[in-house]
């Protein structure tokens, strides 16, 4: 398992991380418990040496799992504060009064000392313009409580104003789909050494190819919601500008370039992956493939193709 630096932090983490949102039972549906164990380990023995949690994963649990199931010499664990599930609705909370008390929760959880990243889940442009919420952050790391602090972002405004905040790390989706976001962002992290973390790399499952059109999702699973009958056909024949690409000896599938398309990104610090079984994790390790991931010719013509089947990149 090739490392990448994590930014300008001291940490260098394997280029695929574990995410564990689908593992919490939270994202796609009921898990199989001895399963979870089962991915995790593998995790570990294959050289994975970066988890990524949250604190409303399970409501805690997921946190409790890593804390009790990694070992604490060879991993690091990033995980994510600012929602309040206790409050009716729910709602997103990062002023430092609440943010002190889900950080104590999470380290008991974690069990560890410092914590490696703690990032604000997906806050506002607004929030991160508020010194108390920044203060409070900046001072976890002052005081070695954690390792760097950053933030999860949805859009290039957070993204742009976590960093000028003096966030150390930056988590967002980033997919042959979705890539517009980090590329927008390219010379600011350049520019700060910030260290990226690419979720969504498999856009949910739906770069991998396998879906038809008339593809439905059940209860307690968040596809549900996320994409019409029409937007998914769209979706689906928008992969045929990959297909070309599977061609070459040593890819194969869909997913393959996929995975060879976020790892190709130099400011990408790790890929985080999210199986939900051991034959899910192994064959995305496989198919993840070697260095260089994808020519700067493949790139380019990619990019070329996507731009043509509507895909902005």
């Amino acid at each position: 398992m090739r490392k990448r630096p994590l930014g300008k932090t001291s940490l260098e983490v394997s280029e695929l991380g574990l995410g564990t949102w689908g593992l919490s039972g939270d994202g796609y549906g009921p898990v199989v418990l001895p399963e979870v164990d089962r991915v995790l380990d593998r995790a570990v023995s294959s050289g994975v040496n970066l988890f990524d949690t949250a604190d409303v994963y399970g409501r805690g649990a997921m946190e409790k799992k890593l804390g009790a199931r990694l070992p604490k010499d060879t991993t690091y664990v990033v995980t994510k504060i600012g929602t309040d599930l206790d409050a009716s609705p729910a709602q997103k909370r990062f002023d430092p009064s609440y943010l002190r008390v889900a950080f104590e929760r999470s380290r008991e959880r974690l069990d560890r000392s410092p914590l490696d990243v703690v990032l604000l889940h997906n806050p506002t442009e607004h929030t991160l313009t508020r010194t108390e919420t920044v203060a409070f952050m900046k001072e976890l790391e002052e005081r070695g409580l954690v390792r760097a602090w950053g933030v999860s972002a949805g859009s290039v405004e957070v993204g742009r104003a976590a960093i000028r905040a003096g966030a150390k790390v930056l988590e967002l989706a980033y997919n042959v789909f979705v890539a517009k976001d980090l590329h927008a962002l390219s010379a600011d992290v350049k520019e700060h050494g910030v260290g990226v973390l690419a979720r969504s790399v498999l856009a949910h499952g739906l770069l991998t190819g396998h879906w038809s059109p008339e593809r439905e999702f059940y209860a307690g699973d968040h596809r549900v919601d996320r994409w019409s009958q029409k937007e998914l056909a769209k979706r689906i024949q928008q992969l045929d500008a990959l297909r070309p690409f599977t061609k070459a000896e040593d890819v194969g599938t869909l997913r393959s370039v996929a995975l060879r398309f976020v790892l190709a990104n130099q400011l990408v610090s790790s890929a985080i992956l999210g199986p939900r079984s051991v034959a899910q994790f192994d064959q995305l390790e496989r198919e993840a493939g070697e260095p260089p991931y994808l020519k700067d010719t493949v790139m380019v013509e990619l990019a070329a193709r996507l731009k043509a089947v509507g895909v902005e990149v």
